[in-house]
């Protein structure tokens, strides 16, 4: 009977597949589907998603208890530089913050005479001052002028910008004044959506505070509709009459509260989400990080390289002690912004990255991407470019279908293209096809090593896990490349970044700044500053719904040596404040940064003293994880389902083994193929994989 069931759903949205899983909290049981994803309107997929996964469960609304939800909204407004009718007002005196930004220059450009800085985020024509001071420690040196702000409010409103940025200097020491101007455009502008700095990012540095707080107040009208919009589908597909702006106040949808997937390994529900949407602009991939993280720590593997292969864009993280590795020196596009957010590595190199052919001739792939819709030649939708895919499946590698037959391929279509290429490049379709691939491979292999060689960790000791659609299709050439002693396929690979979303628990990030050496630090002033971040983060816990007894608090603090540009974070112990918790946090901060720079000053603390910086704090929610179960494992070689013709060294007849079948304890020798509804692994001559107690397929030499 409707309602008897309790049933949390994860729906991760990509740039082809909108994949959904569905747990029942009771019984345990998993079901998980994809469905095309919807690029014009992604609500769509939202909603097709939910009522497909719930039609293979015989269930309804009335039975969700909460839906987690990882987007690429914000992500792809970014990305495609989609920032129009946007505002900013700062310090008089400081309008040209943006236009003088800082004096890097990307790698790539030797010489900075050849480097054009790319257009500011908010034109200077569109940055308006107002007058007041306040100094480094919060104190007011000139008042907040309010005949200014008023002509800065007036001026943003006559000419029709809604979206409005403002960071004052210092006011991440002291708010007063942004909370003034704030109010000041409600009074003068009414209809303007207002970011500020002191809410966004309360730490220092204007140019980052700045563009943070612009990200956010660009996005923030996007994710609001989007929002909306699942809210208006999910009650009109119930048939309620309901109206967005009624039930957005609860950010329900018809059966179930709906949370968020944040950048920072948490979730938030929808109603805190439209408040501080620049958190989720790395929400899908991050998802995909944690779902890994949590499947390989169940299998015993703590620290792993994570890969999650989507259809236009290849994700990668690394895990060190069951945790994926956070920064505060993030990009999204050419933004940089400076929130908590996992360590990712992003590269054009998905099933439907293209493979073109550059003006001398050589042949690239990617990043353009022919994406969900037309698709790979061979989704027979009108693509006209040779991708990825096309390749794996001209060479056999993958199924003449996919998703158990839902979507069918056509395989005459990729022969064609991928002979039309070849004979322009003068090359056998088999090479032209193995071409493509290893080129894509070897994009995913540098991104692999920029998150890990560049941060001083050795590629050859962490396992590769293997996930998405496209993820484990070249898993076995990533282990030649780069010599990893192994690759993990999760069970569902295709699914898992759906799967991670219902392992993940409520969290928000709290900071300040407070620049002080290390031998004069004022303990009981951080005590008071670490106090009033921890009730801000239960404030926020208690908006969510968690009891005071279950919340959790993580504190952290960015140090650093006097003198040094930039920090170095580490993690900070409970308890009181004292002289044992301010030499804990040093001496992690000292170890720290000799496994980063290969060098520290632990015995020299006269000539380079510490600096603390920011302190942090995360406020934590707990939610009840799903239990992965071990299976009892029968060694053996499994019968094979079936031959096909695929390409590796040579054309031959190889077998292919159904994943459902390999029970724990089953080893596959390659050359074969391993296939199953959202993911296949081609496992090469000299491979093999084997079955473990947990599903999980491990590859080796």
């Amino acid at each position: 009977m409707a309602g008897a069931r309790r049933l949390r759903i994860g729906i991760d949205t990509g740039g082809t597949f909108t994949d959904v899983v569905a747990l029942d909290e009771d019984t345990g049981e998993i079901v998980l589907t994809k469905t095309p994803s919807t690029p014009a309107d992604p609500a769509r997929g939202f909603e097709e998603g939910v009522l497909k996964v719930l039609g293979l469960l015989g269930a309804d609304r009335s039975d969700v208890t909460a839906l987690a939800h990882g987007t690429t909204v914000a992500t792809n407004q970014l990305l495609e530089d989609r920032i129009d009718d946007l505002g900013f007002v700062t310090t008089e005196g400081f309008e040209f913050v943006l236009e003088i930004a800082r004096q890097s220059v990307p790698d790539g450009y030797g010489n900075s005479y050849f480097w054009v800085k790319p257009p500011r985020i908010v034109p200077v024509h569109r940055v308006r001052t107002v007058g007041g001071r306040l100094d480094h420690t919060g104190a007011e040196l000139r008042p907040f002028d309010e005949e200014s702000a008023v002509a800065a409010a007036r001026w943003f409103r006559d000419r029709g910008i809604r979206a409005i940025g403002v960071c004052f200097l210092h006011s991440y020491a002291d708010p007063a004044h942004e909370l003034r101007m704030r109010e000041v455009l409600r009074r003068e502008h009414p209809e303007a959506v207002v970011s500020l700095s002191c809410e966004v990012l309360r730490e220092y540095r204007e140019y980052e505070r700045s563009v943070t707080t612009l990200v956010d107040a660009a996005v923030k009208p996007t994710m609001t509709r989007y929002i909306e919009r699942l809210v208006e589908r999910g009650a009109a597909e119930r048939g309620t009459s309901e109206q967005a702006s009624a039930t957005m106040g609860a950010a329900r949808l018809p059966g179930g509260r709906l949370h968020v997937m944040k950048s920072n390994g948490g979730v938030l529900s929808g109603e805190e989400v439209v408040h501080q949407p620049i958190t989720t602009v790395l929400s899908g991939p991050a998802a995909g990080a944690l779902g890994a993280a949590f499947v390989t720590h169940a299998a015993g593997h703590r620290s792993v390289i994570t890969l999650d292969g989507g259809g236009t864009s290849t994700d990668v993280a690394v895990v060190l002690d069951g945790e994926p590795t956070l920064t505060t020196e993030g990009t999204i596009g050419r933004h940089p912004v400076k929130i908590p957010m996992i360590d990712i590595v992003t590269v054009g190199a998905g099933g439907g990255s293209v493979a073109w052919l550059s003006p001398e001739g050589t042949m690239k792939v990617g990043p353009r991407s022919a994406g969900a819709d037309p698709g790979p030649l061979c989704y027979g939708r009108g693509g006209t470019d040779v991708t990825v895919t096309d390749a794996h499946a001209y060479l056999g590698r993958i199924p003449p279908h996919l998703l158990g037959g839902e979507i069918p391929l056509d395989t005459g279509a990729a022969r064609t293209g991928i002979e039309g290429l070849a004979a322009k490049l003068g090359l056998t379709p088999e090479r032209a096809a193995t071409g493509i691939l290893e080129i894509s491979a070897w994009n995913q292999a540098n991104a692999i090593r920029q998150i890990t060689v560049k941060r001083g960790l050795d590629v050859r000791d962490y396992p590769l896990v293997a996930f998405g659609g496209s993820g484990p299709l070249l898993a076995c050439r990533l282990l030649d490349v780069l010599g990893l002693p192994a690759a993990v396929v999760p069970a569902n690979p295709g699914n898992l970044s759906a799967f991670g979303l219902l392992t993940v628990d409520v969290k928000n990030d709290y900071v300040r700044t407070r620049v002080e050496r290390d031998a004069e630090l004022d303990l009981a002033a951080l005590a008071v500053t670490y106090g009033e971040l921890e009730r801000q983060a239960a404030a926020a816990l208690d908006r969510e719904g968690f009891p005071a007894a279950g919340h959790r608090f993580a504190r952290s603090a960015d140090l650093r040596y006097y003198g040094q540009a930039f920090e170095v974070r580490v993690t900070a112990p409970d308890g009181p404040f004292g002289d044992a918790f301010r030499a804990e946090v040093v001496r992690r901060f000292h170890d720290a940064h000799e496994g980063l720079y290969g060098y520290c000053y632990r015995d020299d603390p006269a000539r380079h003293p510490v600096e603390w910086v920011n302190v942090r704090v995360s406020g934590i929610g707990p939610i009840t994880r799903p239990v992965l179960r071990e299976r009892p494992v029968r060694p053996g070689t499994p019968a094979p389902d079936g031959t096909r013709r695929v390409f590796y060294d040579d054309w031959a007849d190889v077998p292919v083994h159904r994943r459902s079948e390999l029970a724990p304890g089953a080893e596959v020798e390659g050359p074969a193929v391993i296939e199953e509804f959202g993911s296949t692994v081609p496992l090469h001559p000299g491979f093999r994989a084997r079955v473990d107690a947990h599903g999980n397929l491990v590859v080796t030499r």
